[in-house]
């Protein structure tokens, strides 16, 4: 029997860890009457190290869960699982355009905003090897001139808190000073804990280079991909309570929790629950 989503069911998101929690922060900000399942698979991140095959591995077994837990949409809140795994947990789910990954509207927004110019990329070893971006950007630009660039120690950096100090701008600019970035006109945030350092990227920068953060236009495209299928949360008088709100991790530490404060912007409370465990 087939079975409809309805707009009451929540959207699904997952990223290997917390970094996906700014995608969850921009959308809830952009549709604050959804309701929203959070994973976060911290027993295998980061996902930047890992091989295609795991990590496609990985999100189909996460989007199993979420549709276990009935959600309408899956959100692949995750530049390297949705380089990866799109395609896959597409084929798996069949749940056609209600899995949305993180490069596509990207892609596009980069397009229609800064057609025929020369955008660079910083993301994990991972998402810029696999040539996601410049393929995507290509497609819809034939003469776009993309240069893409492997950051990998922004992502620790910022899990451990590290960012909005010297240390953090000394690494930042040690990156982006680099050759490959040399006279771009916009630059792609390609992985979602980097609009946490949206702020010193833009310093370093200063108003000659569009910096593009992803998860506000990732953001964008789920409120008009739910608006297309009718499946916009109407709300109710009463409002969202916390447990329209669920957030979970494959393995979970006390400091992993504060860490994801920073992130969502409010206190979070994580639930661990291994899928990894039949």
């Amino acid at each position: 029997m087939i079975t409809f989503p309805k707009p009451i069911q929540p959207i699904g998101i997952f990223d290997s860890g917390i970094g996906g929690l700014t995608v969850a922060r921009a959308i809830t900000r952009l549709l604050p009457n959804e309701k929203i399942i959070y994973f976060g698979d911290t027993a295998h991140m980061p996902y930047g190290e890992k091989s295609a095959e795991a990590i496609k591995h990985y999100s189909l077994k996460i989007a199993e869960f979420l549709m276990f837990k009935n959600c309408k949409m899956i959100v692949i809140a995750c530049n390297t699982a949705s380089a990866a795994g799109y395609k896959a947990v597409l084929k798996h789910t069949g749940m056609k355009d209600l899995v949305v990954n993180v490069i596509d509207p990207a892609a596009e927004f980069v397009v229609k905003n800064y057609y025929r110019k020369k955008i660079g990329v910083i993301a994990t070893k991972r998402t810029v090897s696999s040539n996601v971006y410049s393929k995507r950007i290509s497609h819809l630009d034939p003469v776009a001139d993309v240069s893409q660039l492997a950051t990998p120690l922004l992502a620790p950096m910022i899990e451990e808190g590290f960012y909005n100090n010297k240390i953090s701008q000394t690494i930042i600019n040690s990156y982006l000073s680099k050759s490959k970035l040399g006279d771009i006109d916009a630059l792609i945030l390609g992985c979602t804990h980097y609009p946490l350092i949206k702020n010193e990227i833009q310093k370093f920068y200063g108003k000659k280079v569009a910096v593009i953060d992803s998860s506000e236009v990732v953001a964008n495209h789920v409120k008009s991909v739910l608006e297309k299928h009718n499946l916009l949360n109407p709300g109710s008088k009463f409002g969202l309570s916390k447990a329209d709100k669920q957030f979970f991790v494959s393995d979970y530490t006390q400091s992993f929790e504060e860490t994801s404060k920073i992130f969502f912007e409010e206190k979070v409370k994580l639930k661990q629950f291994n899928i990894w465990e039949d």
